[in-house]
C-alpha cells in the first residue's frame, strides 16, 4: 500500500504529533474544533526520514501527493496557487515533534512574483500592501533557502528608508518598496548567481526542502543533544493559506501566552503590532505593544482572542503560547502550542490547574521535569547583566547555578581570599581531595579536565556549589598562576563567572540572585510523596551537607565518604603520618589521633539526621591521594612528622600505583591495614552510643564496605567489624543495633551476589565505578572521546550521567535477584550519581530497589522523579 505523506488539517488531530509535528498536530486539533484556523496541510515527518533515505532528493510521489493538496487547498479558498487574477500564497513552516529553536525560520507570502504582486495589489485594491509582502517574502526565502544572510537585506531596507528619512517600514511608499524589492532582486544575483526564482512550484519544493535539510543542521542538533531529543524523528512542513496582518490599520498580528512564562500568573501575557507580519514582532523594528492593550485598539478581536485563549487552555488543560494575526478585524489562530515557562511557573501552574479542578495531582506530576527544579535550588544570574556579559569559553554543566569571583589557583589562596571577604573561583587543571578546603570555601570551580563525574563534578554537586569542568579551551598554568582563552590571559585576582546550568564561563563580575521557593514547591513535593514508593536518601559528608539534605526532604543517608572528613588542615598531618608509618605501632600512633575527629565527625552527622538511617562508607580512595607531591609539600610534611625528605620521598614513591582506580584502594587496603577500618567502626559505634545517651537519638549505623568483588574479602572484614564493634558495644551500656552490607561496583560482585549476600545485609549499587568497570572507561579520561561516541549514536548519553540500562542494569538486575535468593529481606539502594538523575531513578523503580542516594540539593529531583516513575508505570 502507497504511503501517505501528507495531510489535509482537517485529517489530523492532536494525537498525530509523533506523524505531523506538534505545530501540524495542534493545527489540526484547531481546525477540528472549529477554531478560525486558516486552511491548509501538512506534509509528514515520515516525508522528512524518506527524504534523508533518497540521498536529500523529493521523489516524485510526494511531489504529486503535495500537488494534489495543494489543489484541494485552491477549491477551499477560492484561489489559484501563481494566478495572475486572485492569487493563492501560502506561508511554509517547520513543525517538529518536540518544539525546537533553531529549527528553519518561518516563510511567508510564498507564491508571489513579479505577476502574482501586481494581481494581489488589484485583487485586494491596496498596492502597497502587495509591494510590502512582496519584499518580505524575497528577503525571506532567501535568507530561509538561499542562505543570503539578512543583514543584507536590512543594509538595502535601511538605505532606504535613510534616503528618504523614513524611521519606520510602515511609512515606506510604494516606489520606495519596489525600489527595495529590484535592489533584492539584484543581491540575489549576485549572491546566488541566478535570478530570484518566479516560478511559485518551483518556490514551494525549494522551501519544503529547505525545512527538511534544517532538520540537520548544527543548531538543532546540538538543542537535540542538549534536551535529549532523538536525531530519528524527523520534522513536518506545515503549508497553510496566508492570512495578512500588513493589510492596514486593521489588521496585525501578536503572540500571546495563556499565563506568564515566568511568574505562572493566570493572566493573559503577550505582545501584537498593527500593520504588521509575524517577524516584526520578534525583530524589534517596532515595539511591539502589551495585549491587554488590544482591547483598547480592536475590543471585539481581543474578547475573542480572550474567549479562545480560555478554550485552548480548558481544551489542551496547559498553559497555551498562541500565535495570531487580525485581517480586516477577523482573528485567524495560526499555532497553539504548550507554552515554555521557568521552573517557579511551571510548579506555580501545575499546583494552581490542580485547585482550579483541570487537571489531577498526577498530571502535575507528570508534567514538570524535575531537572527544572534545579533552577529553582540554586543562585541564578540578573536576566539583564547576563545578557550584556561577554562569554569567554564553554564546558560541562557539572553542577548548576552562577557564580562570580576572583579568579585563584589553588585552595589555600582561595581559603585566605575567602577570610578576607572577597569571593572566589578556583580554577585548575583538575582538582583532586587535597583541593577540599579550597572547594568548600569558593564560590564557583572551573576546571580544565574532567568530566561530568570527575572529582571537581562530584563534590561540587554534593555542595550545591557552581561547577565548570572539562573546559578544554582555557589553559591553566597553575605555577604562574595564569589561564590562557582566546589569546587573551587571565591572572589571578581577575573576575570571571561561571553559569553551571550550562557550561558558560564568562568575562567580569555578573551579579547574581538567590533563589526563591514558593509555597507551590512544598504542595507538589507533598504530593510527590504521597505518590513515590523509592525512599530518598542523600550523599552527605559532613553535618552542613546533612542538614541541607533533610531540609530539602531527604529520608537518610545513602552514602557517607568518610575520606573526605580526612582533608582538613588539623587532621592530614596525622593520616600522612598513618600512611607513611613503618610499623603496626607507628601507624597505630597516628589511628589514635585520628580516633576523635572521625568520632565528633558521626556525631555531627548523626545529630542532623535525627533518627534516619545513615550509610558510612569506609574507607575508599588509594593511601597516595593524601600525600603530597610537590617538593615544597613533602619537605614541609617531613618537618612535621619528624622523618628525612629522602625517605619520605621514596615512600611516595613506593604507593603510586599505575592504575590507582584498580590498585590498592577500599576493602584491600582493610585486607592488608585491618587497623584502619577498624579504628573507623570505632569511631562510628562510639558516635552511636554517645549521641544516642546525651541525645536520645537511637541510631542504627549502616556499615559499609566498599570494591567487594569476593565474598570472602566480606567475610574477613565483617569478622574485624563484628568483633570492634562488640567489644566497644559490651564495654557500655547502652545497646546499639547497626548493619553490615557492600556496594556492588565490581562486575564479580554483581554475578556472584548470592555468595556476598551471606554476609551482607544490604547492597548499594556504587554505580559510577560499576560503569567504570563494565565500560574499562576511565571517567576522569573519557570526556575526550564521549562526545564522539554520541555524535556517532553509539551512546544517547554519556553512560555516567545517565545509567547504561542496557549493560550495567542487567548487572544491577541479576545481583539483585542473586541477592534475593540468599536474603529475601536485603536492602536494596544506589549511591552512584545515577542516583539524582530522573531517568535512572526511572529505571531503579522498576527493578524494585528500596531508594536512591543522590546529592542534597538533587533531593527534591529526586523526590519528584521517583513519584513520576511511580505514576508512569502503574
Amino acid at each position: 500500500m502507497k504511503t501517505k505523506y501528507v495531510y489535509a488539517f482537517e485529517d489530523g488531530n492532536k494525537e498525530m504529533k509523533s506523524l505531523l509535528g506538534g505545530k501540524g498536530a495542534n493545527l489540526a486539533e484547531m481546525t477540528k474544533i472549529g477554531l478560525p484556523v486558516p486552511p491548509g496541510f501538512t506534509v509528514s515527518t515520515e516525508a522528512c526520514n524518506q527524504y534523508y533515505k533518497n540521498n536529500k532528493s523529493i521523489d516524485d510521489e510526494m511531489v504529486d501527493e503535495l500537488f494534489q493538496h495543494l489543489e484541494l487547498l485552491e477549491e477551499k479558498i477560492g484561489k489559484k496557487f501563481g494566478s495572475n487574477e486572485h492569487p493563492l500564497l501560502v506561508s511554509v513552516r517547520s513543525g517538529s515533534v518536540f518544539s525546537m529553536p533553531g529549527m528553519m525560520d518561518t516563510i511567508l507570502n510564498l507564491g508571489l512574483n513579479d505577476e502574482t504582486v501586481v494581481a494581489l495589489s488589484i485583487a485586494t485594491g491596496n498596492e502597497r500592501f502587495a509591494y510590502d509582502s512582496y519584499r518580505r517574502f524575497i528577503q525571506m526565502f532567501s535568507d530561509v533557502v538561499l542562505n543570503i544572510p539578512k543583514y543584507k537585506f536590512e543594509h538595502i531596507l535601511d538605505r532606504e528608508k535613510d534616503l528618504h528619512q523614513l524611521e519606520l517600514d510602515t511609512e515606506l511608499t510604494v516606489q520606495n518598496l519596489k525600489n527595495i524589492i529590484q535592489s533584492y532582486k539584484e543581491l540575489v544575483k549576485k549572491e546566488w548567481k541566478k535570478d530570484f526564482p518566479q516560478e511559485p512550484k518551483e518556490q514551494l519544493l525549494m522551501a519544503v526542502k529547505a525545512v527538511f535539510d534544517s532538520w540537520d543542521n548544527p543548531r538543532a542538533m546540538v538543542y537535540r543533544d542538549l534536551h535529549d531529543i532523538p536525531h530519528h524523528l524527523g520534522t513536518a512542513v506545515n503549508i497553510q493559506s496566508m492570512v495578512f496582518g500588513n493589510m492596514g490599520n486593521t489588521s496585525g498580528t501578536g503572540v500571546a501566552f495563556t499565563r506568564n512564562p515566568s511568574t505562572g500568573e493566570r493572566k493573559l501575557f503577550g505582545e501584537f503590532l498593527m500593520n504588521a507580519q509575524g517577524e516584526d514582532v520578534v525583530a524589534g523594528i517596532r515595539t511591539p505593544q502589551s495585549i491587554a492593550h488590544l482591547k483598547n485598539v480592536m475590543p471585539e478581536a481581543y474578547d475573542q482572542f480572550v474567549t479562545v485563549a480560555n478554550l485552548l487552555e480548558n481544551h489542551y488543560k496547559d498553559m497555551q503560547d498562541i500565535e495570531f494575526t487580525i485581517e480586516n478585524s477577523k482573528l485567524y489562530l495560526l499555532q497553539t502550542r504548550n507554552g515554555k515557562r521557568t521552573a517557579a511557573a511551571a510548579i506555580n501552574i501545575a499546583v494552581e490547574m490542580v485547585e482550579e479542578g483541570i487537571i489531577d495531582r498526577n498530571t502535575a506530576l507528570v508534567r514538570i521535569d524535575p531537572i527544572q527544579l534545579d533552577q529553582l535550588l540554586h543562585p541564578t544570574f540578573e536576566e539583564k547583566a547576563l545578557n550584556e556579559a561577554e562569554k569567554i569559553a564553554q564546558g560541562l554543566p557539572a553542577s548548576p547555578g552562577a557564580a562570580t569571583g576572583r579568579v585563584y589557583f589553588n585552595a589555600h589562596d582561595v581559603v585566605k581570599a575567602v577570610s578576607e571577604g572577597e569571593k572566589a573561583i578556583l580554577v585548575r587543571q583538575e582538582t583532586s581531595p587535597e583541593d577540599i578546603e579550597g572547594m568548600v570555601a569558593c564560590s564557583g570551580i572551573l576546571t580544565a579536565r574532567g568530566g561530568m563525574t570527575s572529582h571537581a563534578a562530584v563534590v561540587a554537586r554534593g555542595m550545591g556549589k557552581c561547577c565548570v569542568a572539562g573546559c578544554g579551551e582555557i589553559k591553566v598554568d597553575e605555577t604562574n598562576k595564569i589561564f590562557k582563552v582566546n589569546g587573551e590571559v587571565y591572572q589571578e585576582g581577575d573576575f570571571i563567572s561561571l553559569d553551571g546550568n550550562i557550561g558558560n564561563v564568562y568575562k567580569g563580575s555578573i551579579p547574581t540572585k538567590e533563589p526563591e521557593l514558593s509555597g507551590n514547591f512544598g504542595k507538589l513535593m507533598e504530593w510527590a510523596d504521597d505518590v513515590r514508593s523509592l525512599k530518598i536518601r542523600t550523599n552527605a559528608d559532613t553535618p552542613r551537607d546533612a542538614a541541607i539534605a533533610v531540609k530539602f526532604g531527604a529520608e537518610g543517608i545513602g552514602l557517607c565518604r568518610t575520606e573526605h572528613m580526612f582533608f582538613e588542615e588539623e587532621r592530614i598531618p596525622a593520616v600522612r603520618q598513618m600512611i607513611v608509618a613503618k610499623s603496626l605501632e607507628e601507624r597505630m600512633t597516628a589511628l589514635d589521633k585520628l580516633l576523635p575527629y572521625q568520632k565528633e565527625d558521626f556525631v555531627g552527622i548523626f545529630t542532623a539526621m535525627g533518627e534516619r538511617p545513615v550509610t558510612v562508607r569506609l574507607l575508599d580512595p588509594p593511601l597516595h591521594e593524601f600525600l603530597p607531591h610537590s617538593d615544597e609539600d613533602i619537605r614541609m610534611l617531613a618537618g612535621q612528622i619528624n622523618i628525612d625528605i629522602k625517605t619520605l620521598k621514596e615512600t611516595v614513591e613506593e604507593l603510586k600505583e599505575f592504575n590507582p582506580m584498580l590498585g590498592h584502594r577500599g576493602c584491600r587496603l582493610a585486607i592488608t591495614y585491618p587497623e584502619i577500618y577498624e579504628m573507623q567502626v570505632k569511631a562510628i559505634i562510639m558516635a552511636a552510643i554517645e549521641v544516642k545517651k546525651e541525645k536520645n537519638i537511637h541510631v542504627e549505623p549502616e556499615i559499609m564496605v566498599p570494591l567487594i568483588g569476593h565474598e570472602k574479602e566480606l567475610k574477613i572484614i565483617k569478622d574485624l567489624i563484628i568483633s570492634t564493634a562488640n567489644k566497644i558495644i559490651a564495654s557500655s551500656d547502652t545497646k546499639i543495633e547497626y548493619m553490615i552490607g557492600t556496594m556492588i561496583e565490581v562486575p564479580r560482585a554483581a554475578l556472584t551476589a548470592d555468595e556476598i549476600a551471606e554476609h551482607a545485609e544490604f547492597f548499594s549499587f556504587g554505580t559510577n565505578d560499576l560503569t567504570q568497570m563494565t565500560y574499562a572507561f576511565s571517567r576522569d579520561d573519557s570526556g575526550k572521546f564521549i562526545g564522539e561516541y554520541r555524535k556517532k549514536e553509539i551512546f544517547e548519553k554519556d553512560p555516567f550521567q545517565r545509567l547504561d540500562q542496557v549493560g550495567v542494569g542487567k548487572l544491577m538486575k541479576i545481583a539483585l535477584d542473586l541477592g534475593k535468593t540468599t536474603r529475601p529481606d536485603i536492602k536494596l539502594g544506589i549511591c552512584g550519581e545515577h542516583g539524582g538523575d530522573p531517568d535512572s531513578i526511572d529505571f531503579c523503580h522498576r527493578i524494585g530497589l528500596h531508594y536512591v542516594s543522590c546529592s542534597p540539593y538533587r533531593v527534591p529531583i529526586a523526590r519528584l522523579a521517583a513519584a513520576r516513575a511511580a505514576v508512569l508505570n502503574k
